[in-house]
């Protein structure tokens, strides 16, 4: 195990680098929002189609403390419960290049079919 990830526990930990050349450690739901935004690419990801609890933090989070280019894009949708929701995509690139914790989450995070 390196011995940047050597105290965490089974938490998702990511070592990402910018275009611009920025290194930069995020972990937790803010890793897990990072991987989804990179495997989406310009598709991007919504809470609806990316279950989470509180996407608008996270990306708030990578946006204020990584300075990471996401853009918010409002979109309508119908149903029972009609309104809008977020889809945010990355738009810059970002290089992982280290990660840590769990296995499973790792999985999902960085298996490309």
């Amino acid at each position: 195990m390196p011995a940047w990830a050597a105290p965490m526990s089974r938490r998702l930990r990511i070592i990402a680098r910018c275009v611009n050349g920025c290194t930069f450690t995020v972990v937790g739901r803010d890793a897990w929002a990072l991987c989804e935004l990179i495997m989406a690419g310009e598709r991007g990801c919504t809470p609806i189609d990316n279950p989470g609890p509180r996407w608008s933090a996270y990306v708030h989070a990578l946006r204020t403390e990584h300075r990471l280019a996401i853009e918010t894009v409002d979109e309508r949708h119908g149903g029972q419960f009609a309104g809008t929701h977020a889809r945010y995509i990355l738009r810059e690139l970002v290089e992982v290049i280290a990660y840590a914790g769990d296995q499973d989450q790792l999985a999902k995070c960085f298996c490309y079919e």
